[in-house]
């Protein structure tokens, strides 16, 4: 059975107008209506079958669940140069929000040396969505107990006058100010980022349960 097939299998009219909404630039005609579990569970299957490379050749894919597919295939790949290169062939290819941020390769997390300089050529992209892929992936790994400072520049160094590359950026560093105050907080108070991005970032670390009411209200104080 084709893997287009599955995916009909799995569909749900409803759920495919719902995932339109939710993904305004992409054709609501190119939506199957897989739901995400359903397609995990899929992209599993067919990871350890081992039988997804002429799926990978496909390329480009014509529906969004397909698309969806290929990221989560993508993201149990466990060896890190082969995982780099199929997510290198794919990205190009990804052109909304969700696909984006639905790849999360297991091997990167092992792999944060080899993969930093990586994520700061594709922070320098001239695709909308792989800069956004490479700040999600900065976000994800560097935050935490290997931090360091230079890792906020790489974020606050991206110029763009794309909406979803901006409001990574903004979740970025509202995760920045949850995980590392102290350092994120100057890219706030020195206004180190557009002030469009600037007002979304506060507006997003004020949703989180991390940042303390006192918190809250001193970046209040910098709205723009």
């Amino acid at each position: 059975m084709q893997i287009i097939d599955r995916l009909y299998e799995l569909s749900d009219k409803e759920y495919a107008e719902f995932q339109s909404k939710l993904t305004p630039t992409v054709d609501k005609a190119l939506f199957i209506g897989v739901r995400v579990p359903d397609v995990r569970k899929l992209a599993k299957e067919i990871y350890k079958s081992g039988e997804y490379e002429s799926f990978f050749s496909e390329l480009p894919h014509k529906f969004y669940d397909e698309n969806m597919l290929h990221g989560l295939i993508v993201s149990e790949i466990k060896d890190f140069e082969q995982c780099i290169k199929a997510t290198e062939a794919f990205l190009p290819y990804v052109d909304n929000w969700a696909v984006c941020d639905i790849m999360s390769p297991k091997c990167f997390k092992k792999n944060k040396d080899r993969l930093l300089p990586i994520i700061k050529t594709w922070v320098k992209s001239s695709e909308e969505y792989t800069v956004r892929f490479g700040l999600e992936m900065l976000m994800s790994h560097y935050l935490d107990e290997d931090f360091k400072p230079e890792y906020l520049e790489i974020a606050a160094s991206v110029k763009s006058d794309k909406y979803y590359i901006n409001m990574m950026i903004a979740w970025f560093f509202a995760t920045a100010l949850t995980k590392q105050w102290d350092a994120a907080l100057p890219y706030i108070t020195n206004n180190g980022l557009d002030a469009r991005t600037h007002n979304k970032t506060i507006q997003k670390a004020k949703e989180s349960y991390r940042i303390t009411d006192e918190q809250k209200k001193y970046l209040n104080s910098f709205k723009r």
